[in-house]
């Protein structure tokens, strides 16, 4: 079984979104929305509203030791039920 759920995103502009009962993650390419909000219900004992999600493209970016690639990776916008809230991303 793939892993779905790789790592929490934690950003100033996500935490504007943690507000809103909004949950940002980073998720397998592969992973569907059904199995993102299972795995998300499962791992933090929540109800999940809806889950939307974005494919970020890789690039190319410089360093001084030359070109390196960035990955493609997909991101997961996890809204809760109301009243629901994951501790992870209060700081608890």
């Amino acid at each position: 079984m793939k892993q779905v759920i790789k790592r929490p995103l934690i950003t100033e502009k996500n935490t504007i979104h943690n507000a809103m009962g909004v949950y940002v993650f980073e998720v397998n390419t592969q992973a569907t929305k059904p199995e993102i909000k299972k795995a998300v219900e499962k791992s933090f004992g929540v109800k999940v509203d809806s889950v939307n999600t974005s494919q970020c493209r890789g690039h190319v970016k410089m360093t001084k030791y030359g070109a390196g690639k960035v990955p493609h990776w997909k991101k997961a916008y996890v809204k809760l039920m109301p009243g629901e809230k994951i501790a992870l991303f209060e700081g608890v």
